[in-house]
């Protein structure tokens, strides 16, 4: 598939340019800040503080109310012990509602978050032409990463992202909170410690404070260089598994020609080839995660007795309570996990910065593909014209150039006009450049406007849905009248499938190949376009095929206009016209080396 390097280059360069983690972040942000629920978005996270606000506060008070319940029990005081313990259910009970109304507004905010950063993904990719500039740019090293999978990418990643992305800010957000409130306690608890040091007492003020910043600090030094390695396998990991899903898929969806064919030996070979990779990759993944785990487990244990050791010299100094001790304990322990945040979320963090690189290299590249090349030759598509004419049209493929025999070709209403090449990619890449579909190339295309017109494939796209539906596709069924239906159905040989109109199922594998340019033609009957260019359907048809067509052309679509491109030298009365393409060895441009050995399938509606 002919892209210049400089095209290539352009589009590796741009996604280059775009990975630092704080430039995709403020994309993302930006994506959710502009989208159509955003009001909404803001309502929850204003929820959301306030909850979290009110479960610190709440925190605040359980911690304090450790000072007086256990000094109960060092005084075996009954009476305080059991006020306390009612005084707990208290606290208890609202940070259980308090919880709970937390939970609902994160999952809330998750399913918000991936509803519109889907929908804004969903936009970019299915705007006119860039779901097949993508994916043709897809077949070159440069794009390869960025346009394979855009499923996986809009599916899994995204609602990876998603969920990463809100359980990983409000994680951060509640831990800060907690930090700024739990500093200022075990501050007041430990500035005027007395530690006996070498026989002399030290005052070391905030000592517990400091003690707790030491340790988590290590913790999170220790952490970030066991996970840093988890972004790129997590990255690596998300692409490899996306192939083999998309391996997987392929071999369910051609199952009867393999079966035919005997291809289950290679096919499964080729699937063991992807899972391997898998496995490769996520053997990496199992022994850094194992690494990381020693370090957050270890001070997991750890901070269970930390506390208590620190303190522990003052206690028996007789410089705190026991419930003194409790509540610095218990600051100590919610200080270190606030800071040891990073410490428990960095692999967490690790997956949702592949993820964040994965979605937002993707929407780059749509946003992009447009611009890549402009100052490339590429073939101008000009729209709302009376006629449709192709002025010095000279379609790039690979190291070839294809063209017609003819400099200028012009059809005129109701004419029927043949050309012929040879199969293969050079002439769907022409009947591509005339839908405007392949920009690489040189020339000019006048097309009619675009709702005169209609291209079919070999074999056309046949959408989900009732038969009704694939009719009607892209129109709404409700426009066409039943008896225009039926009439295209039988009209078109496709009579038996008149009592299946409201069925709903998988119309793409139940339909046979004739049958499948039949429904075309049906579509064609109902649609009634005033120009047609067709790409072999209509020349693979059998003799009482053909003859169908001809009859529908001198009734039902007597005033339409027909550009057929076909391999097949079917020249007749029909047709007024017949050119020819012809292909030659592309002319090196200096500092522009046409590689690319890509290939367009006949049969399907995607290259």
């Amino acid at each position: 598939m002919g892209l210049p390097i400089s095209a290539n280059d352009k589009l590796g360069s741009q996604r280059r340019t775009s990975t630092g983690v704080v430039q995709q972040a403020r994309a993302l942000f930006n994506v959710l800040a502009d989208s159509p629920g955003r009001k909404r978005l803001l309502l929850l996270a204003i929820g959301l503080a306030i909850v979290i606000s009110a479960t610190a506060v709440a925190l605040l008070r359980l911690n304090a109310w450790n000072k007086p319940f256990y000094d109960a029990i060092e005084q075996r005081n009954v009476g305080t012990f059991l006020s306390e313990l009612v005084v707990f259910g208290v606290i208890a009970g609202s940070l259980l509602l308090l919880n709970v109304a937390q939970t609902w507004l994160d999952q809330t905010v998750k399913l918000e978050l991936r509803e519109w950063l889907t929908r804004d993904l969903l936009a970019q990719w299915m705007a006119p032409k860039r779901a097949f500039l993508l994916a043709a740019a897809a077949v070159m090293s440069a794009a390869q990463e960025i346009g394979v999978n855009p499923d996986q990418r809009i599916h899994d990643d995204t609602r990876r992202l998603t969920e990463l992305t809100g359980a990983l800010a409000i994680g951060c957000f509640q831990s800060t909170l907690l930090l700024a409130s739990f500093i200022g306690v075990l501050w007041s608890l430990s500035q005027d410690l007395v530690l006996p040091v070498g026989g002399r007492s030290v005052v070391i003020p905030g000592f517990m404070l400091w003690c707790a910043l030491i340790y988590a600090a290590s913790g999170s030094w220790l952490s970030r260089l066991a996970g840093r390695p988890l972004i790129e396998i997590g990255e690596t990991r998300a692409a490899w598994e996306g192939n083999l899903r998309f391996a997987l898929a392929r071999v369910s969806e051609a199952a009867d020609g393999i079966a035919l064919s005997g291809g289950e030996p290679k096919e499964r070979q080729r699937l063991e080839h992807e899972l391997a990779q898998v496995i490769t990759v996520m053997r990496r993944f199992a022994g850094r995660i194992a690494g990381l785990t020693s370090v957050t487990a270890g001070y997991g244990w750890f901070a269970l007795v930390v506390p208590i050791v620190v303190a522990a010299p003052a206690y028996f100094t007789g410089q705190l309570t026991f419930g003194e001790l409790m509540v610095t304990v218990g600051a100590f322990n919610q200080v270190q996990q606030s800071l040891r945040w990073f410490v428990d979320n960095s692999s967490a963090i690790a997956d949702w910065r592949a993820a964040l690189a994965r979605v937002m290299n993707f929407r780059e590249a749509l946003l992009s593909i447009d611009e890549v090349d402009r100052s490339e030759s590429r073939i101008v598509v000009a729209e709302n014209s009376k006629s449709l004419t192709l002025d010095g049209v000279v379609v790039r493929v690979a190291d070839r150039e294809i063209g017609l025999d003819g400099p200028s070709v012009g059809l005129q209403p109701g004419e029927h006009v043949l050309i012929i090449g040879e199969s293969g990619m050079a002439k769907s890449a022409f009947f591509r450049a005339i839908a405007g579909l392949w920009p690489w190339g040189s020339g000019k295309v006048t097309l009619p406007p675009r709702s005169s017109m209609t291209f079919l494939l070999g074999q056309s796209y046949v959408a989900a849905g009732s038969l009704r539906d694939v009719l009607a596709y892209p129109g709404d069924p409700e426009t066409f009248r039943e008896v225009d239906l039926i009439h295209a159905l039988e009209r078109t040989n496709l009579g038996h499938l008149v009592p299946a109109l409201d069925r709903v199922t998988r119309w793409d594998k139940m339909l046979n190949f004739d049958e499948r340019l039949y429904l075309s033609l049906a579509q064609l009957i109902l649609r009634k376009p005033q120009w047609i260019i067709a790409d072999e359907s209509i020349a693979r048809l059998d003799e009482p095929g053909r003859n169908m067509v001809l009859s529908l052309f001198e009734n039902e679509l007597s005033h339409a206009t027909l550009l057929s491109i076909t391999s097949q030298d079917t020249r007749c009365e029909f047709y007024s016209r017949t050119f020819y393409l012809v292909t030659r060895k592309a002319p090196q441009a200096q500092g522009q080396n046409v590689v690319g050995t890509g290939r367009i399938s006949e049969e399907r509606n995607s290259p």
